[in-house]
């Protein structure tokens, strides 16, 4: 398929996903969240527009959507309500290091599979002692002759329960230096057998209606099959390429989150009197929204820079790092303004607005927190312009 080709399919395919979250996930939002309970409907229409297979190329089953698409994707997802779009992240990542570090026969074996949906996939990387430094993880992975034993406890693992495929971080040589040539990433099935127990699901402020959960590995046997890329050592490279993706997707659910804010704001301000005219009149409320709305375009365009540089191949944590820091900052900070705009109203559960501020702390913490982000972004400053003393 030629280039314009391709472009205006994934446009329409933009454009089905926004009609689908404005016709089908918005109106479900409120008493779901409200309720916390998983939206078993929506991730069933999801599978069927073959959202789970996104990015993953059409030679192994999938769309085969870039990047750049794939954000445009999770934007209109989250705009409608943000806990959605995190159900497919996890999962893409998943498959992003499968295609870009298993094997040929992994890639033929799991992708299909995947991108159908058939297996729902989710990552185990944080632990009780190690978050944002992955390399301090303790869980095992020991050889077996055909097989590996796990052993450890993984944390914040969404699809917990409602997953049953999953890329599972560990250390296959604990005595390694430095750290990281020691870490091993693994495709772990769920229920081939004892020793997988998803032990508590975790309440959170925001980000309801997603199982986030904890995973004990007690003695759980995996085929040495599912070593992703056949050998030990290379896992801490894998997983961090695959969070760039992570990272794009929680930058485009930020500037989701904060077009809603955004969104919800100029409505209400048209509609609110005091002083005998709409609140938007009045130059406080003007200051607010300008702001909101400049933050938002920057967040959306720091995303698409990442998101390009991404699909040509080029590494991008600095970048990806800027589009999650301050995309994510400007969901809290329309939340925030959002809500004061609305007054009294917006701190009620009637409008969608408390929402908002609820579910934006999670997108400042997850997928690295947005202080380690900072300091990729420091770091990535002076390995690229070093300069001879």
């Amino acid at each position: 398929m030629s280039s314009p080709e391709r472009v205006e399919l994934e446009r329409q395919i933009v454009e089905e996903v926004r009609r689908f979250a404005e016709r089908e996930v918005r109106p479900v939002a409120h008493d779901l969240e409200a309720s916390d309970t998983y939206p078993t409907a929506l991730v069933e229409r999801m599978k069927e527009m073959g959202l789970f297979g996104a990015i993953v190329p059409e030679e192994y089953g999938g769309v085969g959507l870039s990047i750049q698409t794939y954000a445009a994707i999770i934007e209109e997802i989250a705009r409608a309500w943000m806990s959605v779009s995190g159900i497919i992240n996890s999962h893409l990542i998943m498959c992003y290091d499968i295609l870009h570090g298993g094997t040929e026969e992994q890639r033929r074996t799991w992708l299909p599979r995947m991108a159908a949906g058939d297996r729902r996939g989710g990552i185990a990387l944080s632990e009780p002692g190690a978050g944002s430094d992955l390399q301090a993880i303790r869980t095992t992975a020991t050889r077996d002759g055909d097989w590996y034993v796990l052993n450890g406890t993984k944390l914040w693992v969404t699809n917990g329960l409602s997953g049953n495929t999953f890329a599972v971080l560990t250390k296959t040589d604990p005595a390694a230096e430095p750290r990281h040539r020691g870490i091993s990433l693994f495709i772990v099935e769920k229920d081939q057998g004892p020793g997988f127990t998803v032990s508590r699901q975790i309440h959170k402020l925001g980000y309801r209606g997603i199982d986030t959960c904890e995973v004990v590995f007690d003695g759980y046997r995996v085929p040495a099959a599912n070593l992703i890329g056949g050998r030990e050592g290379v896992g801490f490279r894998q997983i961090m390429s695959g969070l760039e993706v992570g990272r794009i997707n929680v930058a485009a659910r930020g500037v989701g989150l904060a077009q809603a804010a955004l969104d919800d704001a100029v409505r209400y301000a048209q509609q609110r009197e005091t002083f005998g005219r709409p609140i938007w009149q009045h130059q406080a409320i003007q200051m607010k929204l300008a702001e909101m709305a400049t933050r938002v375009e920057a967040s959306r365009l720091l995303t698409r820079s990442a998101a390009e540089r991404k699909d040509r191949g080029e590494r991008c944590d600095m970048e990806a790092g800027m589009a999650k820091l301050f995309a994510t900052e400007t969901a809290e900070f329309c939340a925030l303004e959002s809500m004061r705009i609305h007054g009294g109203f917006g701190y009620t559960k009637e409008f969608d607005v408390e929402r908002y501020y609820r579910d934006a702390p999670l997108l400042i913490i997850g997928e690295g927190t947005n202080e380690i982000q900072r300091t990729i972004i420091a770091k990535q400053l002076v390995d690229r312009n070093r300069t001879r003393r």
